[in-house]
């Protein structure tokens, strides 16, 4: 593993004297860290061979990127990556997904894994998958594991787009590699402590404020240890106190539901949180303004005309993703389908469906061909009697 800035500096120089495009890959320690910082970088090219990056020994890898950023990154799911080599301002001006590839190619299994296996006709191991890649040292057999999965990465792109090829889908795929690689973080929640799972057995504004200072108690902890949170204390276990209502710090030691490495250490913690949630007077609301569309069932009873565009364009959308050979959400993300079907353009055209498309970030090939089918199916949708409302009971 290279660990110095000689290290890297041999290592660029190396890759820079190589031809031909670069496979990369990114293990971290999702589960285990509070960062999603990348704990290792793969890189193999023809010529050069593999290089195994240790980032927080390295720091700048100015060089590195100067050595390979014009050429085109191959990734298996590139989305996963991206982000974590972009703090590291490793940034390609191409790249290759060969996981997005597959989708769009209809093939049933998509893991890397799976891909290698069907195009090179070889296995591998995947037991490191999840592992703590911020232990160091780290193991010889996970560095080999690691390896692998850039060794072979190369051919799989060579396989993957002699199909592309061969069934008409190139471009589409270049789209959405180009969609990927430009794509920008979405923006931090307002209020993250929302995402807390199980909160939606919490109620009152009160108990909310509760679990508010919970969750934010437990984020400042795991951010100033670089711990996931839910191994602190799990979400599970933040709820159930949040539920037990315990009246003073011994009743939450005692409660067996509150668990996690840091339930009993941290109490002090835990108990202030309580305390801080019960006297604070900012109540959160109990629901906050969101652009959500109503769910799907709700539809026939709250706006029938949308319900009735909905059910005409979607079978007509899977059944021409199934033609094409491809999982309906790589064709055209179902939201995008929901927003136009509840709010579809004042003039039904082609046209019109393809700016509504195209305005929620649908891709120029995605436009092509759903825009003509669901400007099809609402036109034949508005022409179909409404349905009989039901007697009353």
């Amino acid at each position: 593993m290279i660990d110095t800035a000689q290290g890297l500096a041999e290592a660029a120089r190396a890759l820079a004297d190589a031809a031909g495009p670069v496979a990369v890959d990114v293990e971290r320690a999702s589960g285990f860290r509070y960062s999603a910082r990348a704990y290792l970088i793969q890189v193999f090219r023809r010529g050069a061979g593999v290089f195994l990056f240790d980032p927080p020994a390295v720091g700048d890898f100015g060089p590195l990127q100067e050595a390979i950023g014009d050429a085109e990154w191959v990734f298996h799911a590139a989305s996963q990556d991206l982000p974590s080599l972009h703090e590291l301002d490793l940034v390609p001006t191409s790249i290759f997904d060969t996981e997005l590839s597959a989708r769009l190619l209809g093939w049933p299994k998509v893991g890397l894994g799976a891909v290698v296996e069907r195009t090179l006709d070889i296995v591998l191991r995947k037991e490191h998958s999840a592992a703590d890649w911020s232990t160091r040292p780290l193991p010889q057999d996970w560095l080999e594991y690691a390896a692998l999965d850039v060794e072979h990465l190369l051919d799989v792109r060579d396989a993957v787009a002699a199909e592309l090829d061969e069934t008409g889908k190139r471009e589409w795929a270049e789209e959405e590699f180009e969609e990927v690689r430009t794509r920008l973080p979405k923006p931090a929640p307002a209020e993250p402590w929302r995402r807390l799972g199980g909160l939606h057995k919490v109620r009152g504004r009160r108990n909310l404020a509760v679990a508010r200072q919970l969750w934010t108690a437990r984020d400042e902890f795991a951010r100033a240890e670089d711990v996931s949170p839910g191994r602190l204390v799990p979400d599970r276990a933040l709820i159930a106190a949040i539920l037990a209502q315990p009246r003073s710090k011994s009743e939450l030691t005692g409660l067996k539901a509150f668990t996690g490495r840091a339930s009993r250490s941290e109490i002090d913690r835990w108990w202030k949180a309580f305390v801080d949630g019960r006297e604070i007077e900012e109540l959160p609301l109990e629901r906050v303004p969101t652009d959500a569309l109503p769910p799907v069932r709700a539809w026939a009873g709250r706006r029938a005309d949308a319900d009735r565009r909905l059910k005409a364009a979607k079978p007509a959308v899977e059944a021409h993703a199934e033609f094409l050979s491809m999982p309906t959400e790589n064709l055209l993300t179902p939201d995008h389908l929901r927003r136009i079907a509840w709010q579809p353009p004042t003039s039904l055209s082609i046209e019109t469906v393809s700016t509504a498309l195209r305005d929620l970030g649908a891709r120029e090939w995605q436009i092509a061909q759903t825009a003509p089918i669901i400007a099809l199916a609402f036109v034949q949708a508005a022409q179909s009697p409404a349905a009989p409302a039901e007697p009353a009971s």
